[in-house]
């Protein structure tokens, strides 16, 4: 029998080279979850799959994962999006960089309903990029916002990954979205920042200024900011007034969302279709994830990988901001070969135990852990967003123009990150206040 430290070297260097193969993740986690039963334990083990799947599925706040996914869905299907864009878009068309800037806002006002990065960045780029173009935009900078922007949507609450950091962390959901409100607003305030240095050291970057919209044209558009305003106060206010849980707050969403598409006239056949279509392929995909990982972590603890890798990163570590800056730096790594959600479920196993052992506050964990799966949305060859935000640009195009401007939107991310071990505060005061 192979021991702890040899089997945990080739846990990570088959999920590695797995998934560069091109594997769906979720298999490569059944794979290896399989292969460390049968070495260690036998076919017998293998056997729990089954109740394990069913133990993990039938976990009530994963029902809410699909209620996220179905109020963004119908909110997008429903033009409510588009209108809120064109309303912030009249606000700061005349300023220069004034498109860059709802892009940002945009996305992180979307973000709020939304809870999925990519629905954030093709939601927002397919509105923005005409325009953009049509006023002569650094093509770079203006794709790069889009992009950076989406990254917005699995950091401020609703957030399906914070959700998802709850459920397999056993931490309290409420919590995790509490923390998520003030590092999701300043990384919003630090992506409107770079974009003023930019368009301030470049000022062709910005294009050219828009048409003023009077006042009162103004004020009349902010009609258009009510319903996202609405859904954000259904979802997070009946959350922290303590009137329903996370999973009840999510289903009062979806219905609030669906009464703001019949209003608007726009709840047919085709729309409820696709928005259900939309609903079953990510919660499919999401599920059998979380199944596999939950069967690997399974596994891999009564192996005792994770406690084999954690005693690792004590002999390296002289505390926690050492194992924090170790942690930055796999997660950079890992950014480049593997998707966010892939990385979150299976990273969680291993570095979880290690940050519990350093003393580390669970619920700040869960901001670090997903604002460093928000960079490998951004990173290639494999940043989801970056294709995204291509392909609404022009299919075909080359992807290093995406990557170009998106930089300066990584350094700012990294930068939160630093503030975040820096000023801990700025994740655990809003819940240490809710909660406490």
């Amino acid at each position: 029998m192979l021991d702890t430290t040899t089997l945990a070297a080739l846990y990570i260097g088959l999920l590695v080279l797995l998934s560069l193969l091109g594997l769906h993740v979720a298999a490569v986690m059944a794979m290896l979850g399989v292969l460390g039963a049968l070495m260690t334990f036998g076919p017998a083990i293998v056997m729990n799959i089954a109740g394990l799947a069913w133990s993990t599925s039938n976990d009530y706040l994963l029902v809410a994962l699909p209620m996220f996914v179905l109020m963004g869905e119908l909110l997008l299907r429903s033009g409510i999006t588009d209108r809120l864009y064109a309303a912030l878009s009249a606000w700061v068309s005349a300023v220069p960089g004034g498109l860059l800037h709802s892009n940002i806002f945009a996305s992180a006002i979307f973000s709020a309903t939304s809870g999925s990065s990519v629905a954030t960045a093709a939601t927002i780029g397919s509105v923005a990029m005409p325009n953009m173009v049509e006023r002569g935009y650094n093509e770079r900078l203006a794709l790069g916002s889009i992009a950076a922007g989406g990254t917005l949507g699995i950091l401020i609450p609703p957030s399906i990954n914070l959700m998802i950091y709850g459920a397999i962390t056993n931490t309290s959901v409420g919590r995790l979205f509490a923390a998520g409100v003030v590092p999701g607003l300043l990384l919003t305030a630090l992506f409107i920042a770079i974009i003023l240095v930019w368009t301030r050291i470049d000022r062709s970057a910005s294009g050219t200024t828009g048409t003023r919209v009077p006042m009162a044209e103004r004020l009349r558009l902010l009609v258009d900011l009510l319903p996202i305003a609405f859904i954000f106060f259904v979802v997070m206010g009946s959350l922290y007034s303590g009137f329903a849980t996370a999973t009840e707050a999510a289903a009062l969403g979806t219905v609030a969302a669906t009464l703001l598409a019949a209003l608007r006239g726009k709840l047919t056949g085709r729309v409820l279709a696709e928005a259900f279509r939309s609903t079953i392929q990510i919660t499919g995909m999401v599920t059998l994830l979380i199944i596999a990982a939950f069967f690997l972590n399974f596994i891999l603890g009564m192996i005792g990988i994770p406690q084999a890798v954690a005693g690792w990163v004590e002999q390296i570590s002289s505390g926690p901001v050492m194992t924090l800056l170790l942690l930055v730096a796999l997660y950079l790594i890992l950014g480049c070969f593997m998707e966010t959600l892939s990385m979150l479920i299976t990273t969680l196993p291993i570095v979880a135990p290690i940050v519990a052992a350093q003393g580390i506050d669970p619920v700040w964990f869960g901001v670090f852990v997903v604002i460093m799966c928000e960079l490998s949305l951004v990173t290639p060859p494999v940043g989801m967003n970056l294709y995204v935000v291509q392909g609404i640009r022009r299919p075909g195009a080359d992807v290093r123009d995406v990557v170009v401007g998106v930089l300066p939107f990584v350094g700012c991310m990294l930068a939160l990150v630093g503030l975040l071990m820096l000023f801990p505060a700025l994740a655990v005061w809003l819940p240490d206040r809710l909660y406490n």
